[in-house]
């Protein structure tokens, strides 16, 4: 009974907070274009320059993250209580909007659904009991900052770009929990850190590499995202067996295109969601998958 009770708020918190991410990824998105139009402005009428900033300026503070409203997308209509179920309006109200009757994106209800089932499913696979604070710690953090990698792997799909607004962020959650797990619960303090700094110089450090020696072949997003996936991960095994599984998921969505010439080798393609769904993998079933090869070479 306490299982499935728990697995109800976990479903229940994960459509909320996927409703959350939807909202980081649209107003991160207008945020940018406000900021690029700012930019312009700056640069086009210097005597219009203070009204037309501070309008900007105004819309930019109601897209806050925190304090800004929900929104229609398409008419920009304030959304009352009754628009924001998570799915269940969606569906009542067919896709469309209730103002504007325009269709909204299929996206919302997908990555409420994504993120329900991300918390649901980390809590069946996770790979260590839950005897002691340590694990309750650890998954806790993993939830916190899967939140900030959905929000991430969505918006580098769509645009191609990794936003450091929203990598920053993820990353503190993941490095305060870390950190808090190393100096209260781990039984080896400086074997814990030195893991840690080793991950993250794998999943950042070897980006970082690439990026600078291969006339960007990566973004640099990439780079920041390998502190969040390099602390959460936490071994220079997991994060070479994430890279691993990454390169795997990326070759498979490419090859189709590759193959029907509709994609060139040159295409850019967002790497981003393809190293989260790794880090998602290697998490849960990195103990299995390292357990399976130490049996192969025995």
């Amino acid at each position: 009974m306490i299982m499935i009770l728990t697995l109800v708020v976990l479903a229940c918190l994960g459509l909320c907070l996927g409703s959350f991410v939807n909202a980081v990824v649209w107003r991160t998105r207008q945020q940018s274009l406000v900021t690029s139009r700012q930019s312009s402005v700056k640069k086009t009428n210097s005597r219009r320059l203070s009204t037309e900033d501070s309008r900007l300026a105004t819309k930019n503070n109601q897209l806050s993250i925190l304090k800004g409203r929900s929104v229609c997308p398409n008419c920009l209509h304030e959304l009352a209580p009754r628009d924001l179920i998570p799915v269940f309006s969606w569906l009542f109200l067919r896709g469309r909007c209730r103002y504007c009757h325009k269709p909204i994106s299929k996206q919302y209800p997908i990555v409420e659904l994504t993120m329900a089932a991300v918390f649901v499913s980390s809590y069946i696979l996770w790979p260590q009991d839950f005897s002691g604070a340590g694990q309750w710690l650890l998954f806790s953090t993993w939830l916190a900052t899967s939140v900030g990698l959905l929000a991430l792997a969505v918006y580098d799909w769509r645009w191609l770009l990794l936003p450091n607004k929203v990598v920053y962020p993820t990353f503190l959650v993941a490095a305060a929990g870390r950190a808090i797990y190393i100096v209260g619960y781990a039984p080896d303090k400086l074997s814990a850190l030195l893991n840690w700094a080793g991950a993250i110089a794998v999943t950042s450090g070897l980006f970082y590499l690439i990026y600078n020696l291969s006339d960007k072949y990566i973004g640099g997003g990439d780079i920041t995202l390998g502190l969040v996936t390099g602390t959460i991960l936490a071994t220079p095994f997991k994060a070479v067996l994430m890279i691993f599984f990454a390169s795997i998921l990326g070759t498979l969505f490419a090859l189709p295109g590759l193959i029907s010439k509709s994609r060139g080798f040159q295409s850019k393609i967002p790497y981003g969601p393809f190293l989260i769904a790794a880090t998602f993998i290697v998490l849960l079933f990195g103990p299995a998958i390292t357990d399976w090869y130490e049996q192969l070479l025995t």
